[in-house]
């Protein structure tokens, strides 16, 4: 045994950690041993860095300090996009578009009316080209518009042929509808104006020769189909006038008066009017 006192060590003892009152370190970030990398600034820089506007990909509707003055608001607000719809919710143009869709019937209606009105054209046109249905034919027609009158029957025929199968044919199928509807009009506008001329005043009763009720009702209905379009059961269902006509079926409607007019005037010439109001 020994009088001195047992000695503890008082250096660490291999293997255990100083107490230093810190938290151990749990990642090498905590307490770097590496030395970072030296960036030399002789070198060229990446030519993917970016060095101008363009391209940073700024927006071009920001404007530079240079360009803004002081006081004056340095963004307008020019580029940004509207707001999206909220979900669920269609936009106009689809609400615009099913609106126009719901027609109910009235696409079936204006396809009727093309039929009987295309296929009235269609057979007074084969009874003047073929013969069919009891009809003059080429010569007997041309023959019936040399003793009604008219300056030039061989020219005047085939006016009239043309205008009634072409126009009815096109008709039908509801193809350039607005040119089809104003050579009929112009057509059945050059025999009323003929019919009515035959006797002074008024004659519209069907049952005299000279009776324009027909070709008042022919024109009336080729008239109103220039304004309303063919409907969406036609060829011409991709354009704007099947079933929303503006200004050009204004234009097509004027058009075949002037037509008509000038047609009456060339190969007939007199006034269709006589007797009739302020011509009496």
């Amino acid at each position: 045994m020994s009088d001195k006192p047992n000695q503890l060590p008082t250096g660490p003892v291999t293997g255990e950690q100083p107490a230093t009152g810190r938290q151990p370190v749990t990642s090498p970030y905590d307490s770097p041993t590496q030395q970072l990398p030296v960036v030399d600034v002789t070198k060229p820089r990446p030519a993917d860095v970016p060095r101008t506007d363009d391209e940073l990909g700024l927006d071009p509707d920001v404007p530079s300090v240079e360009q803004t003055k002081a006081g004056e608001p340095a963004y307008s607000y020019a580029s940004i996009p509207p707001a999206a719809n909220p979900p669920n919710e269609p936009s106009k143009a689809v609400r615009r578009r099913t609106a126009e869709n719901r027609r109910g019937t009235l696409n079936f209606g204006l396809f009727l009316l093309r039929l009987v009105i295309g296929g009235t054209f269609i057979y007074h046109g084969l009874q003047k080209l073929t013969g069919w249905f009891h009809g003059p034919g080429l010569d007997g027609t041309r023959d019936m518009m040399a003793d009604g009158g008219w300056d030039h029957p061989s020219l005047a025929t085939v006016l009239l042929v043309a205008g009634e199968l072409g126009g009815g044919i096109l008709l039908i199928l509801g193809l350039a509808t607005p040119l089809a509807a104003g050579a009929v009009l112009a057509v059945i506008l050059t025999a009323w104006a003929w019919k009515q001329g035959m006797i002074p005043g008024f004659q519209y009763k069907g049952s005299v020769p000279s009776g324009v009720e027909l070709e008042t009702i022919l024109a009336g209905t080729a008239a109103a189909l220039i304004l309303t379009g063919p409907g969406r059961w036609s060829l011409d269902r991709n354009r704007g006038w099947s079933t929303r006509p503006a200004w050009g079926s204004s234009a097509a409607l004027l058009a075949a008066l002037l037509a008509a007019a000038a047609t009456y005037w060339y190969l007939h010439g007199g006034n269709p009017l006589t007797g009739i109001g302020p011509f009496a």
